[in-house]
């Protein structure tokens, strides 16, 4: 079963750039923006980011001073946390404007960066430690072929995150007017029942080794209260009764390559 789409589709936001070098998937020339920075400003994206960020790092305890391949990362949301704690980074994007946010650390040498299609990684296989990929499952077609050429690049474990259709998002299309009043430059993406992706990594010799699930209420909804003291307390109340392991979006998950 396909996954389903929260919204329409994605192709307007990639099918100029598609136009311009001719890769396949290009979302995260949109997650790489300014304008999508814009979407985590304030304290309460800081918040948001913090929780990522805090998963992140829980989820690549097990591989200490990795080499990380971080597909789609020009965001650069993941960026400092991993230099910081001594992980070699290296991130690939589907155009030369995607370095533009990390631009001072990978002027200062901290990270590489490269150009290259998501579909076709410039690399041999077992290139890295760690593969993580954030804000482009969400949003890639051909979903299958992406997870392949992350797999096929790492030799430890690749890290996703995901929105899931057992989450608020089944419903996401009957407020998405809502949602683009309240962020303005929100853009369709796509939800997946989780058993597809698990089946997907598994048919591709990789094991879930740990998943987080990182908010029970939408990300929209804590953007409108303005108030991260508010939106943790919310968020650690529900969290111990099992319901955001449950039913939280949008999911980070680590997959562990399975012993030959």
């Amino acid at each position: 079963m396909p996954p389903d789409l929260a919204q329409n589709s994605n192709q307007d936001s990639t099918s100029s750039s598609h136009a311009q070098n001719g890769f396949p998937e290009t979302a995260d020339i949109e997650t790489s923006s300014e304008d999508y920075a814009r979407r985590f400003s304030g304290e309460t994206g800081l918040w948001l980011l913090k929780v990522q960020e805090q998963a992140t790092l829980k989820l690549l305890k097990p591989y200490p001073k990795a080499t990380v391949l971080d597909v789609g990362g020009g965001h650069g949301q993941t960026l400092e946390p991993l230099i910081q704690h001594g992980y070699s980074v290296t991130i690939l994007g589907s155009d030369e404007s995607c370095q533009n946010r990390i631009q001072n650390f990978v002027d200062a040498n901290l990270c590489e960066f490269r150009v290259g299609n998501v579909l076709e990684l410039p690399y041999p296989d077992d290139a890295f430690d760690v593969v993580i990929s954030y804000r482009f499952l969400a949003h890639v077609t051909q979903w299958q072929t992406f997870l392949a050429e992350l797999t096929r690049v790492a030799k430890k474990a690749v890290i996703v995150d995901y929105p899931t259709t057992r989450s608020v998002n089944a419903i996401a299309p009957y407020l998405f007017k809502v949602k683009k009043g309240l962020e303005g430059n929100t853009r369709p993406f796509i939800c997946y029942q989780e058993a597809e992706i698990l089946q997907q990594f598994q048919a591709l010799g990789y094991r879930l080794g740990q998943r987080q699930a990182q908010f029970f209420y939408p990300m929209v909804l804590h953007r409108a209260f303005k108030s991260p003291g508010l939106s943790a307390a919310l968020e650690q109340t529900i969290r111990p009764t099992g319901l955001t392991r449950l039913l939280g979006s949008p999911v980070i998950a680590r997959f562990d390559r399975g012993q030959d």
